[in-house]
């Protein structure tokens, strides 16, 4: 299998990485028609990650790759990371899963599309694993450990606050360029409630009172009931170390 994926990469990749490759659509479709056609069985998604882990074994050696550079990546570099962020919370899964399955991958694209539209697919990829290489995208421990019976993101100005539960977690509120606010709450839907009638952190009612809700999204990571308060604030601290909000302040 090894020598054919290889095979198949050498004649479809253009000069481009593994990495370019699985996140570039038109790419990554000309390689799973090779692979197809040169006999092997399988799911695009077990072919895109037999390729990055030919990559990771060092069995694409000797291969020179293009530098693949996209125009105005800071204008959607945040979108990719909460994409990222949250289908990594959501489905347990890492950043590789995400970009080699093809239903993943749409569910990534569509979601910083809503953030920050006007880019293509492999812009919004491209820059997640860049984000990742700059060690800029590091794991979540606790969140891994500690996984979440729901995760939604909502767009406030449409939000009717009965789409809030009304179980415990974890909020984050955020813009198209940065992480505003990361809370946690015994009562979700109280607590956002709270923060948009009135919050009592100081900058971000300053802010929405500013800016009002037209850009502003909402987190929301619902946890079993049985979570312990002390874990919840241990996942709302290292919300607050890794996703840097403008109006938290760091314990």
């Amino acid at each position: 299998m090894k020598s054919k994926l290889r095979a198949a990469f050498e004649s479809t990749c253009d000069g481009y990485s593994p990495d370019r490759v699985v996140a570039d659509p038109a790419l990554n479709q000309l390689f799973l028609a090779e692979c197809y056609r040169l006999g092997l069985n399988g799911s695009a998604a077990t072919f895109n990650r037999a390729l990055l882990n030919l990559r990771k074994q060092g069995c694409l050696r000797g291969l020179k790759s293009k530098r693949s550079t996209f125009p105005s990546e800071d204008q959607y570099r945040f979108a990719a990371e909460i994409a990222a962020r949250f289908i990594e919370r959501r489905d347990g899964v890492s950043l590789d899963n995400v970009i080699s399955d093809p239903e993943l991958a749409a569910g990534f694209d569509e979601l910083a599309a809503q953030i920050a539209p006007g880019y293509s697919a492999v812009q919004y990829r491209w820059a997640a694993l860049n984000l990742r290489k700059a060690r800029r995208l590091k794991p979540e421990i606790v969140s891994r450990v500690v996984p979440a019976e729901n995760v939604a993101i909502l767009r406030v100005a449409d939000l009717d606050i009965n789409q809030v539960p009304s179980q415990q977690g974890i909020y984050v509120f955020f813009v198209a360029s940065c992480v505003l606010y990361v809370g946690e709450a015994e009562n979700l839907n109280n607590r956002v409630r709270k923060h948009l009638d009135h919050s009592d952190s100081k900058g971000l009612a300053r802010w929405l009172w500013d800016q009002g809700v037209e850009a502003l999204h909402i987190e929301v990571q619902v946890l079993s009931p049985d979570t312990s308060t002390r874990v919840r604030r241990a996942l709302e601290t290292e919300l607050i170390s890794s996703r840097n909000p403008l109006f938290n302040i760091k314990r």
